[in-house]
C-alpha cells in the first residue's frame, strides 16, 4: 500500500479532488506544481516543471506512487510523461497512475491521439503502471456551453451524446486505484448519465437562468463524426454517482 504519494497537477480541477481525497485516507501527500506554494496550500509542496524536467527528481524522490493529474495542450503532455517516467524510474517508484480520456484509441481527434501516445510512453517505461479513461467532466461541459454565453445562440454537435462525469468520482477511483497494486490500463469510468449534447446545454443554461435558442448543428468532418459514432462514451461503466443536474445545483445560478 502507498503511503506517500505525489500528486501531480495537484492545483488543478481534478487534482485538488484526489489530493483531499487522499489526505482524507491519511496518506502523506506531496504536490508538485510549477507555482510556489499557496499560503494553505494542502501537503507538502515540490516546485518543478514537467515540461522541462527542472525540479522533477527532487519531487519524486521517496514517494511510493506517483498520480500524473498534469495535462496541457499541444504535445507536451508528451515531454511531461518522458521526463516523469524517467525521474520515477531512477526513484523506483512502485507505481505511478495516469488519469487518461475514453476513446484515445479510437478518436482521430489530435488532442486524443497525444493522449494515448502519452499512455504508451508509460507503458513502455519500466515503471509499474495504472492507466484510468474518464469521459468528459461536468465542467468540461459547462465551459462548453458558457463559450457562446454572448450570443443569443448556442450551437450544438447534432447526433452527438455526452457522459459528463464529476472529478469527485474520479478522484474516488484513482484513489483507490493508488492505494491497490499497479493493474496496467483498468475498466474505463464514465458519468451516471449519457444524454444528448442539446439536452445538455439547455440543462446548464437553464440553471444559469440564461434563455437562449439551442440549435444543434451537422457539423463536417472526422472529429466530429468520431463523436456523433460515440468514441469517447463509457455506456457499459455508468460508475459516477454525482449526476449532471447534482453538479449544476452546487454552482451559483449567475
Amino acid at each position: 500500500m502507498a503511503n506517500s504519494i505525489l500528486v501531480t497537477g495537484g492545483t488543478g480541477t481534478l487534482g485538488r479532488a484526489v489530493v483531499r481525497r487522499l489526505l482524507d485516507e491519511g496518506a502523506d501527500v506531496r504536490v508538485l506544481s510549477r507555482r510556489a506554494r499557496p499560503d494553505a496550500g494542502p501537503g507538502t509542496w515540490a516546485t518543478g516543471d514537467l515540461r522541462t524536467g527542472e525540479g522533477v527528481a527532487a519531487a519524486v524522490e521517496g514517494v511510493d506512487a506517483i498520480v500524473h493529474c498534469a495535462t496541457t495542450l499541444g504535445r507536451r503532455d508528451i515531454d511531461s510523461m518522458r521526463n516523469l517516467t524517467a525521474a520515477a524510474e531512477r526513484a523506483g517508484t512502485r507505481h505511478l497512475i495516469y488519469v487518461s480520456i475514453v476513446g484515445v484509441d479510437k478518436h482521430p481527434l489530435p488532442y486524443y491521439r497525444t493522449k494515448l501516445e502519452t499512455e504508451k510512453i508509460l507503458a513502455e517505461s519500466g515503471v509499474p503502471w495504472t492507466t484510468l479513461r474518464a469521459t468528459q467532466f461536468h465542467d468540461l461541459i459547462v465551459k462548453i456551453a458558457l463559450v457562446q454565453r454572448w450570443s443569443p445562440v448556442n450551437f450544438t454537435l447534432s447526433g452527438t451524446d455526452f457522459q459528463p462525469i464529476d472529478v469527485r468520482d474520479v478522484a474516488e477511483r484513482l484513489v483507490a486505484i493508488t492505494l491497490g497494486e499497479p493493474s496496467g490500463l483498468v475498466s474505463d469510468i464514465g458519468g451516471p448519465q449519457v444524454r444528448s449534447h442539446q439536452e445538455l446545454v439547455r440543462t446548464c443554461l437553464a440553471a444559469k437562468r440564461m434563455r437562449r435558442l439551442v440549435l444543434p448543428v451537422r457539423m463536417p468532418g472526422a472529429v466530429v463524426a468520431g463523436y456523433r459514432k460515440g468514441y469517447h462514451l463509457a455506456p457499459e461503466h455508468p460508475d459516477g454517482r454525482i449526476t449532471f443536474d447534482d453538479f449544476l445545483a452546487e454552482l451559483p445560478a449567475a
